[in-house]
């Protein structure tokens, strides 16, 4: 952000005692980690966008005339996702920025070591992933089918579920019986739902020639022979597909980590030198 105000003078430097004391390499040395160390003000803009998208999405479902209501959804709310990512780029965005603009150290500090947090708990997410696989892939099951139930009690989660399964061609947490789970889908006698015994129509296998998505296509698909099923609906499951689509791009994944992780040690490391140099300076004075 300092970066974008060329002409601001260091609230907290002396130049006559921070050249006189330290050397004009130092002092060059500060500024460079003022224009670098910080991330930049569009991430400020950008959490604050997630963060009205979030609260508008809630307003939308009348989550902020009833808050009680947060807890009534059975399944995930999409929504929290606006609303976390959004919280921790603003709030990293404005300790990085005013700290660094400012030369406050109490705000650089507190960046170092927030980002520091997210990069230990990001760690311990991936060691736990590789030591734990089994596991993990019960608590996504688990996941996958607790959503499963609360389909048609949400329209984000539902959209969520459905974009699941079409990107990665699949029905269901290990298949398409799994929709037996939900009210409206089960095969049991009580249910007069006329999607019964059915998949939602992201279950279905898309034919190029149609122009127009058949949001019917899934009804009665789990009551054929399932040589039949796997004409016209996936009859892989979701976990199987994501580990198949993990291990085809393992590598892409894993850069990604690896680019993120070193941003945020970057970022530390020069949070920490800039403060360094602040403090350096104030105690010559």
């Amino acid at each position: 952000m300092a970066s974008f105000f060329p002409m601001a003078a260091p609230a907290g430097l002396r130049p006559d005692i921070g050249i006189t004391c330290l050397g004009s390499s130092r002092r060059y040395c500060s500024q460079c980690c003022q224009h670098t160390s910080l991330p930049p003000p569009f991430s400020d803009f950008l959490g604050i966008a997630f963060l009205g998208i979030g609260l508008w999405a809630w307003n939308e479902k009348g989550v902020l005339s009833n808050i009680s209501s947060i807890t009534d959804l059975g399944g995930f709310d999409p929504v929290w996702l606006f609303l976390v990512v959004g919280g921790v780029m603003f709030i990293l965005g404005f300790a990085g920025c005013i700290g660094a603009l400012r030369e406050n150290t109490f705000l650089l500090k507190f960046f170092s070591v927030f980002l520091g947090i997210i990069f230990f708990l990001e760690l311990t997410a991936g060691v736990l992933a590789f030591v734990f696989k089994d596991w993990i892939k019960d608590q996504l099951y688990f996941f996958i089918n607790n959503n499963i139930r609360a389909y048609r009690d949400d329209i984000d989660l539902q959209n969520l579920i459905d974009f699941t399964q079409e990107y990665w061609q699949c029905c269901g947490a290990f298949g398409a019986d799994d929709w037996n789970l939900n009210i409206y889908f089960n095969c049991t006698d009580s249910n007069a739902s006329r999607e019964r015994c059915g998949v939602p129509f992201s279950c279905c296998t898309k034919d190029p020639a149609e122009d127009v998505i058949n949001t019917q296509c899934g009804y009665d698909a789990r009551q054929k022979p399932e040589v039949d099923q796997q004409i016209v609906i996936y009859t892989k499951g979701c976990v199987p597909q994501f580990e198949k689509w993990l291990q085809d791009n393992l590598t892409i994944v894993a850069g990604i980590f690896i680019g993120i992780a070193l941003l945020q040690i970057f970022g530390i490391c020069l949070a920490q030198n800039l403060v360094s140099d602040i403090e350096a300076v104030r105690a010559s004075w």
